[in-house]
């Protein structure tokens, strides 16, 4: 050949007609031309007795129709060699064929006899390309045929050869339905296949031909769930999909316990919440109804083989395929329990890293989640954040997740972004950006006077469009509360001018006629104008010219008669026939004449009735009821071949239907036997006591082994129960869990530690038989072999974690809890090391109580409340270790001295008569939380005003917003009749005053209380110079400033009472001033560190104007109100 045919080879390209034709053969990678008449050389290589050429010639061809040209008219050629003994050209033949064979029937059922033949060849890939061409072949005629074929290759011993037999079922059934019952009984032989090959493909078959049929998937369920992960990724979809639907058929619901304990928490709320006077009678009568109702409930333990499925999909959560990924994602979503269902939204995240397509698909799906579950998607706000190179769809989508997750905590930042969205250039999205900002304010009323300045000042915007919309989510606003806002009517009746936008027009004609009252003046003159311009506006606009006609008419007949008059003769002889019939029906509605009917008398409740406020809803509200993942949910329509998710059944389908005969390995066996044998997480005891019978009890190595079995119960509480165990909780100051901790830790590593076992053991028979009353010196050196316990025990923690996280007992909750704790250990024991020698005596004693229950309280000093409460609660690390070698009393580390609870307002928490005899009082201390600088402190005083001494007094059942997190008060062990404890907790109100609830538990009762920061103790004092406040304040202006005018209280115009009214509404410390006339407060959010500035400017006879900078806009709106309280009352 020629250069220039090299060159042309090089390029792959082809050329005109009389010229070669190169190209690259992805089979082969050689060349071939076409230069002769229709693939004439072709033919001849197929027709020659040497298999080289033959091969040649089936690899060109082949090239051909991978590159997309026909090459159908080589067919008779072709199919000769069907019969070839060279095995790589009956391969490439059988390629050939599956292509065409539908195409040439009749060619191809001339060989079919040399296909049959095929079936029995001793090369696997030759039986299954035979069976494949085989099925391709769409004639009724040879249904028998094919049926026995893909019978006999469901037995074949090849698996490549079982899964094209599965592959064959669902072509055969669509060519001929009537065949069902026998191609149900191949998949039944099929899906008791154990290889991953052939899994994937017969599910498929079982989803086309009969998904009707659960009962065929009871027996494999088990062995579908463990083969999941080493199956083709299409096969792992398919699979994930119809173990979806299989569950929601054969388990019970993982949030049924949810509701109930809200229904059961509800009820607890009312009876706690009676008057003081109701007869004791019925309280017991109430007690006992609510007992016998509680009882008739059975807590939800989650079945084995629900736990098992969640388990072995979890892994596929890092699955390279999105596919996979989503179908995880949607089974997690639509089975698992609400605790870890969470687990699903980092892996989405990271998909939003992929192309665009499946970027579309995955925010679909996430925005029809964080409707429901809006929490799991908080911590990966930013990730939502639109970029500048986002297609417009992209773009409208997170837009959608970034305003179904905005809240109080987030809105300010949420806002942040969406004034910068609306200065892009992709008109949709910034019109779908301030729909987005309407939306946010219906929803958080706090935000909502911000945002309806913020889209006023958008009315200037030189851009139409921007104004547009804007205007229209103006009308939707101001309907909420349209007396408050005359004066935006009154501005955006000027806008008419300029506007030209028909919906927009149309949304001011109608804010005008409806609120007419408010702006008498303006409105005759708007009709004036738009009477003028009727005949060019569009229909749209027409209509509300109408209406704003009849309206007017209604309320100022004197000025508009005439214009209405005007107006509805212009209507009467419009071209849109729809302007024609609102016109006449008017004219008889308002302009009463003797034919005119009973309506007329009507007319001013008909046209001025009160409207009510339009919803602003997600487009994605009702969308959870198609399946995620699937094509109906992402075109909202029902596609063919959609299958509806089952409701949950109310009681569970017997679950025996899953077990197997006993043609299982021995290992299976052994497994079997092991997961009956190993304690479930659910059976764990809450009860102290009952839990320290069971570690007595406990196999040598029960704890690996209970902690992993498929047993586990999902149920959130019965959860966060056996977490405490490991300290993830509730840390009851290094007392009780942490003695529960060295004991486990002992356990795991009994192998290693046979000796200090043995030692341990001696020790406590010693303990047993010695006095109470111990020498300091023995106790100190008990107090270093448990610090040596302690260490082992935390490098035990770090080993053993990952094999936590493989067994996946917990949710990813609870597993970030787990590490929290290490931390926490560490930091207990330095603390514990710089304590003065008098604490740990009394500490070590009260360990010594928790762990054996044998020593009494009245056997160490009487004074109850303040030993309870460890010294690290309350003083920071570096503040004991100043103080180490003092000998503290106990006085000097009571709560009281630190934080004067005189000074600070007392809040209840709980009334004695319905704590039976225990009130609680809190407040907030405004003191540093040393344990954690984010949370708040909240300090508790506990008294017993009963005849009885109360017990074991601690918290339980915490339930929390998200983003919020609490720090227990250590358990209070003993507080005798008519003594006071207190204790202090930390609160980390994630910068809102959403309420943290919980149950306060005696030994014999359960209290539901709930404590609810005002906005002013959810900040810390900062100073600030006066140039630094005035720098910090010229950045917070615009939206994130708030200024409001008030006439100050009497008592309240000098600067000291100022000073001290504001310092106690709000714990802000005071700015220096150079000027007399105005007081500066400055302070920081706890959780966000966010700037908090607050002015005051007093001017003569008590005028005042207050002013808040703050970066959180809903912090900021409710601070300016308690302040405003404070002053003027």
């Amino acid at each position: 050949m020629s250069s220039s045919s090299a060159f042309n080879d090089e390029k792959g390209g082809s050329s005109s007609v009389g010229e070669p034709e190169y190209g690259h053969d992805p089979a082969s990678g050689g060349i071939f031309s076409s230069d002769y008449k229709r693939h004439d050389d072709l033919k001849e290589m197929l027709d020659s007795n040497k298999d080289s050429l033959k091969l040649e010639a089936m690899k060109r061809i082949v090239a051909m129709i991978a590159r997309g040209k026909n090459a159908s008219d080589l067919f008779p050629a072709v199919v000769k060699n069907v019969a070839c003994k060279n095995i790589e050209v009956k391969k490439l033949v059988y390629v050939y064929l599956v292509r065409y064979a539908e195409e040439q029937q009749d060619l191809a059922l001339l060989s079919i006899s040399t296909f049959q033949r095929g079936l029995k060849d001793p090369n696997q890939l030759i039986r299954a390309s035979a069976l494949r061409v085989l099925s391709s072949i769409r004639v009724t005629i040879i249904v028998p045929i094919m049926m026995l074929a893909i019978k006999e290759a469901a037995s074949d011993m090849s698996p490549y050869v079982r899964k094209t037999a599965a592959h064959a079922i669902p072509k055969l059934y669509s060519l001929d339905p009537e065949q069902k019952d026998q191609l149900i009984e191949v998949i039944e032989k099929l899906l008791a296949d154990k290889t991953t090959l052939v899994a994937g493909s017969v599910v498929m078959a079982f989803e086309e031909v009969c998904p009707e049929r659960i009962d065929l998937i009871h027996k494999n369920y088990r062995k579908l769930c463990n083969l999941l992960i080493d199956v083709e990724e299409w096969g792992q979809v398919v699979i994930i999909n119809m173990l979806t639907r299989y569950a929601r058929t054969q388990f019970l619901n993982p949030n049924m316990n949810e509701s109930l304990l809200e229904e059961g928490s509800g009820g607890d709320k009312t009876f706690y919440g009676s008057d003081e006077d109701e007869d004791d009678e019925e309280e017991e009568k109430d007690k006992k109804e609510e007992a016998h109702a509680m009882a008739k409930r059975k807590p939800y333990v989650m079945d084995p083989d629900h736990r098992l499925l969640l388990r072995n999909t979890k892994p596929l959560l890092q699955s390279r395929n999105a596919a996979v990924v989503m179908a995880v994602a949607q089974l997690y979503f639509h089975l698992a329990p609400k605790a870890e269902v969470g687990v699903i939204a980092k892996a989405l995240v990271r998909l939003l890293r992929s192309h665009s397509e499946v970027q579309y698909v995955v925010l679909q799906n996430v925005a029809t989640m964080t409707i429901k579950r809006r929490g799991m998607f908080e911590p990966y706000l930013k990730s939502f954040y639109i970029r500048s190179t986002d297609p417009t769809q992209i773009k409208v989508l997170k837009l959608e997740v970034l305003t179904n997750l905005a809240n109080e905590t987030n809105i300010s930042t949420i806002l942040r972004e969406f004034q910068t969205y609306i200065k892009s250039m992709d008109k949709d999205f910034v019109a779908a950006t301030i729909q987005a900002i309407g939306r946010c304010a219906t929803n958080i009323g706090e935000v909502r006077d911000t945002c309806l300045n913020g889209l006023v000042q958008l009315l200037s915007n030189r851009d139409e469009l921007v104004v547009a919309e804007s205007v229209v989510v103006i009308k939707k606003l101001l309907q909420m509360q349209p007396e408050k806002h005359s004066d935006i009517i009154k501005h955006m009746a000027k806008l008419t001018d300029n506007i030209q936008v028909p919906m927009a027009r149309a949304s001011i004609l109608w804010l005008i006629g409806e609120y007419c009252e408010h702006v008498p003046k303006i409105a005759p003159d708007v009709l004036r104008k738009m009477a003028k311009s009727f005949t060019n506006e569009e229909d749209i606009v027409k209509l509300q010219i109408i209406n704003l006609a009849a309206k007017l008419y209604l309320t100022n007949s004197k000025q508009t008669k005439l214009l209405t008059q005007y107006v509805l003769n212009l209507a009467k002889y419009d071209q849109n026939y729809d302007i024609r019939d609102r016109a006449r029906f008017i004219r008889q509605l308002i302009v009463p004449t003797e034919k005119s009917g009973a309506l007329s008398k009507y007319a001013k409740k008909l046209f001025l009735a009160l409207k009510p406020a339009p919803v602003l809803e997600s487009p994605f509200k009702d969308r959870d009821h198609f399946q995620l993942g699937s094509l109906s949910h992402l075109l909202n329509a029902k596609a063919g071949g959609y299958q509806e998710l089952p409701d949950w059944p109310e009681a569970a389908p017997d679950p025996s239907v899953r077990n197997v005969e006993v043609k299982e390995s021995v290992f299976t066996l052994l497994e079997r036997v092991t997961t009956l044998t190993s304690v479930p997480e659910w059976t764990k005891c809450s009860s102290r006591e009952k839990r320290k019978e069971k570690k007595v009890e406990k196999p040598f190595y029960s704890d690996s082994e209970g902690e992993s079995g498929p047993t586990e119960s999902a149920d959130s509480e019965s959860d966060s129960a056996s977490g405490s165990e490991s300290g993830s909780g509730s840390e009851e100051s290094g007392s009780g869990s942490e003695s529960e901790e060295s004991e486990e830790g002992s356990e795991s590593e009994e192998e290693e530690e046979d000796e200090d076992e043995k030692d341990k053991k001696k020790k406590k028979k010693q303990e047993l038989k010695k006095p109470v009353q111990e020498s300091e010196s023995e106790q100190s050196s008990e107090e270093e072999r448990k610090h040596q316990r302690k260490m082992k025990q935390c490098k035990s923690d770090t080993e053993s974690e990952s094999e936590e996280e493989d067994s996946e007992s917990e949710s990813s909750h609870s597993e970030s809890e787990d590490s929290e704790s290490e931390v926490e250990v560490k930091k207990k024991k330095k603390a514990a090391e710089s304590k003065p020698p008098s604490k740990p005596v009394k500490k070590e004693s009260k360990k010594e109580k928790k762990e054996m229950s044998l020593l009494d309280l009245d056997d160490f000093e009487p004074t109850p409340s303040p030993q309870v409460t460890p010294v690290n609660t309350f003083l920071s690390n570096s503040l004991v270790t100043d103080l180490e070698g003092l000998s503290l009393s106990d006085a000097v580390l009571s709560p009281a001295t630190i934080a004067p609870s005189s000074a600070l307002k007392s809040y209840e928490l709980l009334h004695r008569i319905t704590g039976e005899g225990l009130s609680v009082e809190y407040c907030f201390s405004r003191q540093p939380f040393s344990p954690d600088a984010n949370m708040v402190a909240v300090q508790m005083q506990f008294t017993n005003n009963a005849t009885s001494e109360t017990k074991n007094l601690h918290m339980e059942d915490v339930k929390l917003q998200s983003g919020m997190r609490v720090k227990e008060f250590p358990e209070i062990e003993l507080l005798p009749a008519g003594e006071t404890a207190t204790a202090v907790m930390g609160i980390d109100f994630c910068d809102s005053t959403q309420a943290a609830n919980f149950q306060l538990c005696t030994h014999t009762r359960k209290f539901f209380v709930s404590i609810q920061p005002p906005v002013g103790e959810l900040m810390r004092p900062v100073f600030l110079t006066e140039n630094e406040f005035k720098k910090e304040q010229g950045q917070l202006m615009g939206m994130n400033e708030i200024t409001e005018k008030l006439t100050l209280d009497v008592k309240c115009r000098n600067e000291h009472a100022i000073v001290q009214r504001v310092t106690t509404a709000a714990n802000l410390s005071r700015v220096p001033c150079g000027s007399d006339k105005e007081c500066r407060f400055a302070g920081r959010t706890v959780n966000s560190s966010s700037l908090v500035l607050v002015t005051v400017a007093t001017k003569e006879e008590g005028a005042a104007q207050l002013t808040v900078n703050c970066e959180k806009m809903v912090i900021g709106t409710m601070l300016v109100k308690d302040i405003l309280l404070a002053l003027t009352q």
